[in-house]
């Protein structure tokens, strides 16, 4: 081999030797982080997973105790679709707790009643009347403890004399007619 192809050569392995250094050491700088990379978001996906394995056991548990507190929920409904048959049980209620309480429900309102997101809210107004003041914590109380579950939303009292007259209103809660329909389909 000549000198002149020597140089040649040894130009052209410089020019290679170059090209390799500006060019082939990102590219393997790039392949080597992201196999960092993949390698690191593999390890967390096992890690997601390990855990997901473990606490297997604490979410089934939680599943039941859902599904118990969905079931004891469901008796503190009325189970009725109607704003008419839900405002007279309520009524029915009101009054008994009334009569155990010693208080006198003098008249009642018609009901109002909102429908939104498959639940069914009815409020009654009723007006009470007695002579104790006690008498009407006793009818709280009794409102606060009963099932189906009744809440009290408005609650007023005024003392005439030797009596003491006012109104309390209640509310109470039920599944409208299309999500009792959608749920027993399921």
């Amino acid at each position: 081999m000549s000198p002149r192809e020597k140089k040649i050569l040894l130009l052209a392995a410089a020019v290679g030797v170059v090209f390799i250094a500006t060019q082939g050491v990102p590219v393997l700088r790039d392949l080597y982080s992201s196999g960092d990379a993949n390698r690191e978001q593999l390890a967390l996906q096992i890690e997601r997973e390990q855990r997901l394995i473990d606490n297997a056991q604490q979410w089934q548990e939680r599943r039941a105790e859902v599904e118990a507190r969905s079931e004891t929920l469901q008796q503190e409904l009325f189970q009725d679709s109607s704003v008419a048959l839900i405002s007279a049980n309520m009524q029915r209620l009101v009054r008994d707790y009334a009569n155990q309480a010693e208080v006198t429900v003098t008249s009642t309102k018609l009901a109002d009643s909102m429908e939104t997101d498959g639940w069914l809210l009815v409020e009654q107004e009723l007006s009470i009347l007695t002579s104790n003041q006690n008498n009407i914590l006793g009818l709280l109380n009794h409102i606060e403890s009963s099932h189906p579950l009744l809440a009290v939303s408005a609650f007023s009292i005024r003392r005439n004399r030797n009596q003491y007259a006012g109104t309390v209103t209640v509310v109470g809660f039920s599944r409208s007619t299309g999500a009792v329909r959608a749920g027993g389909a399921d």
